[in-house]
Parts: C-alpha cells; sequence; structure tokens
C-alpha cells in the first residue's frame, strides 16, 4: 500500500476505536489512538514492494509468520482494528469489545486469533519475545518478532532485565518499537519516574536504536524498520515520538483521558472530525 493508503486505513482504524471503547463503557482509547499508526504500518506496509510482516489470517498459527507482540496490552483497541480488518476474526466482533462471553477482552488473550501472548501486566513483552526468538534461531528460522512498548511501560524492571537477555543472545530477529507518547495513567510519565533518555538507555544495553521523530509519520516509520532490518547481531528498538490520543484534538496530551471512553457529546464531536479526514483521503486517493 503506498502512504495515503496506509493513513485512509489508520484514519479508519480511529473511528473504530472510538466506537467500540465507547459503545463498551469501557477500554482505553489515547493509548490506541497513539499507537494506531504503527501497528497499521506494521500489518499493512511494504518494503520495495515486500509486506513488512508475514502473516496469514486464515491461518493465525501458520509457522511462517512473524510475530506482534502488543506489550502495552491496554492499547488492544488498536490491535483488534487491525486485525479486523486483516480479517483474523469478523469486524462485527469489535461492537462486542469486553462485553460477558465475547472473544475481543479487555487486554489480548491467546484465544483471539492473531494474538501471540497474554499482555495485561507491563513489562512482559520483551521477554515473551526473547524467547520466541531463541526458538526460532535454534531452529535456523527467520521469521521476525516485533514488540510495541509504552513509555511509562519501561519503568518496569523486567523490560531491562529481557533487554539484556535480547542482547547477550544477539537477537536481531527482535525489533522493539516504543511508542513515546509521554503519559502513563494519571500523569506525564516525567513527573511519576522519567524514563528519558530512552534511546541512550537501551544502546547502554547493547541495542541498535533508531530513532523517530514523528510517530504518527508512516514514511518514516517505513524507514525506520527498513534500517532495521539491516541490523546484525543486535536486536534494534525504534523509539516513536508520539502524542497519545493523536486525532482527537481534545484528549491529545490529557492524562484525564486515560482509560475513559468518549461521552456521547464528546462522540458528537469527535466523529465527524475523523470522518471528514477520511473522506478527504478518500479524494486524494481518487486523484492518483
Amino acid at each position: 500500500m503506498n502512504t495515503l493508503e496506509l493513513k485512509k486505513l489508520a484514519s479508519g482504524f480511529r473511528i473504530d476505536i472510538l466506537n467500540m471503547v465507547h459503545k463498551a463503557n469501557s477500554g482505553h482509547v489515547t493509548t490506541s489512538l497513539s499507537a494506531i499508526d504503527i501497528i497499521t504500518t506494521l500489518y499493512f506496509g511494504d518494503i520495495d514492494g515486500v509486506p513488512i510482516m508475514k502473516y496469514d489470517a486464515k491461518k493465525p498459527r501458520w509457522e511462517g509468520r512473524d510475530y506482534f507482540i502488543l506489550s502495552k496490552g491496554h492499547g488492544c483497541p488498536a490491535l483488534y482494528a487491525v486485525l479486523a480488518e486483516c480479517g483474523f476474526f469478523p469486524k462485527d466482533e469489535l461492537s462486542h469489545l469486553r462485553q460477558l462471553n465475547s472473544l475481543l477482552e479487555g487486554h489480548p488473550v491467546r484465544k483471539i486469533p492473531g494474538i501471540e501472548a497474554n499482555t495485561g501486566p507491563l513489562g512482559q513483552g520483551i521477554s515473551f519475545a526473547n524467547g520466541i526468538a531463541l526458538a526460532l534461531k535454534m531452529d535456523k528460522k527467520d521469521n521476525h518478532i516485533y514488540v510495541v512498548l509504552g513509555d511509562g511501560e519501561l519503568q518496569e524492571g523486567q523490560i531491562w532485565e529481557s533487554a539484556m537477555t535480547a542482547a547477550q543472545y544477539k537477537l536481531d530477529n527482535i525489533t522493539a518499537i516504543v511508542d513515546a507518547n509521554k503519559l502513563q495513567q494519571t500523569n506525564f510519565t516525567r513527573a511519576i519516574k522519567p524514563v528519558d533518555p530512552i534511546g541512550p538507555k537501551f544502546a547502554a544495553f547493547g541495542w541498535n536504536v533508531i530513532n523517530v521523530k514523528n510517530g504518527h509519520d508512516i514514511d518514516e516509520i517505513r524507514d525506520a524498520i527498513r534500517r532495521a532490518r539491516k541490523q546484525k547481531l543486535k536486536p534494534t528498538v525504534l523509539v516513536c515520538d508520539t502524542v497519545k490520543g493523536k486525532g482527537v484534538d481534545f484528549t491529545e496530551n490529557k492524562p484525564s483521558y486515560h482509560g475513559v471512553p468518549l461521552s456521547k457529546e464528546e462522540m458528537a464531536v469527535a466523529i465527524p472530525k475523523l470522518e471528514d479526514e477520511y473522506r478527504k483521503l478518500e479524494q486524494l486517493l481518487e486523484k492518483q
């Protein structure tokens, strides 16, 4: 897909995120919005005509697949929207988020097609990735693992234990992506427990570091992934500067919107703006 097509997809996913969380009256909107451009690029983007991620929605456990782990599991509405579009499960399931006996739980679980790891407690993503990566290396397979982390999540000690392990075993089949939106549950990350500078910390643990100045710029994300692929004998981390709540202006950079569905009145403001953006992208595509 070209850049405009990916932007259009991400724009539509933002609408899906708001709708599913609003209907559930529970869930995490803003952390999903900060990560959606990254996840869209991974699943639908390509580099020189070759898809970034290998997967088969009809065979979720296909042995040739690449692996995606959403370590910041509370951002799962973004992942669910993408997986539904890929065809891992019917799009109708999005309207049953967090409902009793529904497929889509409030955090990712492996019963959901396309989910590789149960992620709720923060900090476990790279550990999961290490286990998969080591097994793949032992089997001489070239599958790749992508892990999306939150910057607040980097306060967890397990992240750094896992980072040491990945570097020790030269797990160049892991790419971690930090959704550095600078906020966590109740406040700005710097006010609770600063994690900056993120890149130099990973570098000190033996990782290849690529900084992405705009974590919502699909071309920049794609270029960073291209560069990461060239790295051998080291795991790579992309540190993406993002905006929590991106695309819904009145929620952007607002700690108070963490884990809060939009009200009926707020939806009446946000959805038309997102739909207008979607239509504009459609029109631009038609002119190509």
